[in-house]
């Protein structure tokens, strides 16, 4: 079904989709690129939220001789007027002769409508080069558009021997350099970050996006670019106080407790301080609620957190993804755990995962796993 070429001109959208991976938040990161015959004649892909999206940017670069192309596009084209007119149109007018779309867009306002839009207008459509591809690289957007649940990851570090910390609670540093800039563009890609009470109070930090720390990424990346991750702690019995050093960035954060907070604590909140009171669990922030509250403002969600509240995201089946970083270092039988979950009677109870990336990050190794 598909050539060469086709293979070959869908990885290359998907590469220029990728370009858009920090600042497209909320929308997905879509690549195209229009030929006629073996030769490219424009490609682009989507930039910023609100700007024109990849379909716009490749037609202006194709001009004229867009007329009797092909256009290969990593997600169906919009169907619909937005803050940008619906781009399967500018595909007709352009006079587009055959769109091969890697997946169709889970959007209740496109979800096919992209598609019939061009079919209707005889254009020839192919729907499912390299989709699984594309799929993974909007994957928050998927879930959430499919379920109106975010992509949930779960990141950790720890040792050879699976500890996090030592007995007395030192954990700095456990990985090298090279893997805390790693985490700068994970928490990057995400729209919230999640962390308990206990972690904020231990280690007083900031838990945003920091320029400096991004490594080679600050060359594409400046730091008006940066899209700030919303930042969620989880403090079911109000007891944040006012000073800590997250309060003194500003950008969002939300936090979310189980009774209201004092009135002289909240009226010392700055303005990006916003607070969510949901229902307790065991004594516990209901984190299923909490997923389904984060789905209406983000499409994914990065836990970076201590051993019980990683634990509890994982033990009720609430992530998606672990990414583990593991560095070349034995803490000691006394070490803090990597994670808090209930005892396993059988081998068949352990939680089902399956290893979707291996690399070194320094002298560090992070994998990434996917969970379920």
């Amino acid at each position: 079904m598909w050539s060469i070429q086709d293979i070959k001109m869908m990885n290359r959208a998907l590469k220029l989709a990728r370009k858009g991976t920090y600042t497209t938040r909320p929308n997905p990161s879509v690549g195209c690129v229009i030929t006629q015959g073996d030769e490219v004649i424009g490609e682009g892909y989507h930039i910023k939220a609100g700007g024109p999206h990849a379909e716009v940017h490749a037609l202006n670069d194709a001009g004229l001789a867009a007329k009797g192309s092909t256009a290969y596009v990593t997600l169906e084209p919009c169907s619909h007027y937005g803050r940008t007119p619906p781009c399967a149109l500018g595909l007709i007018e352009a006079g587009v002769v055959r769109v091969v779309i890697a997946t169709e867009d889970p959007n209740p306002q496109v979800k096919g409508r992209g598609i019939a839009m061009l079919k209707e207008a005889g254009i020839s459509v192919s729907v499912g080069l390299l989709a699984a591809e594309a799929k993974r690289l909007n994957k928050g957007f998927m879930k959430c558009m499919a379920i109106r649940l975010p992509w949930v990851t779960v990141k950790l570090a720890a040792s050879l021997d699976g500890k996090t910390a030592l007995s007395n609670g030192v954990s700095q540093w456990i990985t090298g350099p090279e893997s805390r800039r790693d985490v700068q563009r994970l928490r990057a890609r995400h729209g919230a970050l999640v962390t308990g009470i206990e972690t904020v109070l231990a280690d007083n930090p900031s838990l945003n996006v920091r320029h400096s720390e991004l490594g080679e990424l600050k060359q594409s990346l400046s730091e008006t670019d940066i899209i700030q991750p919303i930042r969620v702690i989880l403090d079911s019995r109000a007891r944040l106080p006012v000073n800590m050093a997250l309060f003194e960035v500003e950008s969002s954060i939300l936090l979310v407790s189980c009774v209201h907070y004092p009135e002289e604590v909240r009226n010392a909140w700055p303005e990006h301080v916003s607070h969510l009171l949901l229902p307790s669990m065991d004594g516990r922030v209901d984190l299923a609620k909490l997923l389904e509250h984060l789905g209406s403002l983000c499409h994914s969600v990065l836990i970076e957190a201590g051993a019980t509240l990683a634990g509890a995201f994982m033990a009720e089946g609430l992530a998606d993804e672990l990414v583990l970083y593991q560095a070349i270092k034995i803490l000691g039988d006394k070490g803090r755990n990597l994670l808090s979950l209930p005892e396993y009677g059988s081998m068949a109870m352990l939680p089902s995962m399956t290893l979707i990336d291996e690399r070194k990050v320094g002298a560090d190794t992070r994998l990434t796993l996917k969970l379920g």
